[in-house]
């Protein structure tokens, strides 16, 4: 219905492409549009298709197809990939945010950005090398790969053609770097914070963090000499037992440079809050969480940081929530342990998404099984779907379409004990079930 708020989340395999049109909010009097991230771990594919429904939902400006703000969330492949595909000649762009960790010239995220390089090289060595990836860590190494052509795009080729600038965001953006021509609804950024080395990095107590960070600070050396150049076949001055090892000791560095890296990007994405006639919608990227916060002693979550420095945004229910981290273990605070069901992390889930709001819930996932195991948790996504309204019973829906559980990838290992119980709406499920290559979400007024 056109006075509904819409978010439409396309079907991009393992990876993130959200809509979201806000009814009559453009200062013009017109919809306002919004493009949260276009990324994916999956066939590209599904992007194009993606790209090709979004479409006809934008206004034509200037004889391009116009979203009034892009955001993207944090530089992984999952979320930014599109970007690096032709696929953009005929749009145009009133505002394009992306994380300050992002920004190639913020100060306060350097050691963060030596270290994504770094972690990135790191792995595509590992790769080069073959040194015995399984396939979940083949599927870490391309999600951390560098995205030159991506980032070209975003902070050339997009904003020179809109005669705009990029605009790299932070919990503390001034009001004139948000300011968006926006009537009747506002967007806030939650995170990250602007000292991302600060309160993302801290000082683990992990001796092999410590180590990692330390030697940031010293300086790091060019990425090809990180590490070391070996052969895939063991040369002829080493026993086959040694160079074995060699190899290990080199996996097990690139592993503990991607493993900080991959959780100092995913607290670095981009958490937006979305208010419009009274209903809050909460979009996370990647936001992960842990057992409660401590300001600078250590490098913490994102989730954690906003619960003790931006609460007042943060403890309300939400009319919407964007499911972080496709489902995954480490991205919805929750009482996932007898630890967590008494501290932080079950405390920010029950003021956002409270049992007894359920009926003024929504929530979605962009996901997809593949070698994760924790991609989607669906006990987590079961705990979620007590929380909001628009779930589904996936066994019965099943059924009725005579769909075999067996058709589902692992099912057995991850799906069957919550296949039963109320999930939010599921992208990869729905595919099976005869999608269009995408799930809606309306917002009532």
């Amino acid at each position: 219905m056109a006075d509904k708020l819409l978010i439409r989340l396309f079907d991009v395999g393992l990876g993130d492409c959200i809509y979201c049109r806000v009814p009559k909010a453009h200062a013009e009097g017109r919809d306002f549009h919004i493009l949260i991230d276009c990324g994916t771990l999956s066939s590209t594919d599904y992007l194009s298709a993606a790209i090709d429904n979004l479409k006809p939902l934008l206004p034509l400006i200037k004889d391009k197809h116009h979203v009034d703000l892009l955001i993207v969330t944090h530089e992984h492949k999952d979320h930014m990939t599109g970007f690096g595909m032709d696929l953009w000649d005929d749009f145009s762009f009133g505002a394009i945010w992306m994380s300050a960790a992002m920004d190639p010239k913020h100060p306060e995220a350097e050691k963060a950005k030596k270290l994504h390089s770094f972690a990135a090289g790191a792995m595509a060595q590992a790769l080069r090398l073959n040194l015995a990836l399984g396939p979940d860590l083949m599927e870490l190494a391309n999600a951390m790969a560098l995205n030159a052509d991506a980032m070209r795009t975003l902070r050339e080729t997009l904003p020179k053609a809109s005669g705009i600038k990029p605009t790299y965001v932070h919990a503390d953006s001034s009001k004139a770097d948000l300011a968006l021509p926006l009537k009747g609804a506002s967007i806030s950024v939650l995170g990250p914070e602007r000292d991302i080395d600060f309160f993302y990095l801290g000082d683990p107590g992990d001796p092999s963090l410590r180590h990692a960070l330390g030697f940031i600070d010293a300086g790091l050396p060019p990425v090809a000499s990180a590490v070391p150049q070996a052969p895939v076949e063991a040369p002829n001055n080493l026993d086959p037992p040694d160079f074995r090892q060699l190899r290990a000791r080199m996996l097990s560095t690139a592993l503990a440079f991607a493993d900080l890296d991959g959780k100092v990007c995913n607290n670095t994405s981009v958490v937006l809050l979305l208010e419009w006639k009274g209903k809050r919608l909460l979009f996370v990227g990647d936001a992960e969480w842990d057992g409660g916060f401590k300001k600078g002693t250590k490098g913490n979550c994102s989730w954690n940081v906003m619960w003790n420095l931006r609460k007042d945004k943060v403890n309300r229910p939400l009319s919407f929530y964007k499911i972080g981290h496709h489902g995954s273990v480490n991205a919805t605070p929750w009482g996932q342990t007898a630890a967590a069901s008494k501290g932080e992390p079950l405390a920010i889930l029950d003021a956002i998404l409270p049992v007894t709001s359920k009926a003024n819930a929504k929530a979605v996932v962009s996901t997809h099984r593949s070698n994760y195991p924790t991609i989607p948790r669906t006990d987590l996504l079961s705990e979620i779907g007590n929380r909001v309204s628009n779930t589904k019973t996936y066994s019965t829906a099943f059924k009725q379409a005579a769909i075999k559980t067996s058709e589902v990838p692992k099912f057995a290992e991850f799906e069957s004990d919550s296949f039963a119980k109320p999930q939010p709406l599921r992208t990869d499920l729905e595919r099976m079930l005869g999608s269009q290559g995408f799930i809606d979400v309306e917002i009532d007024p």
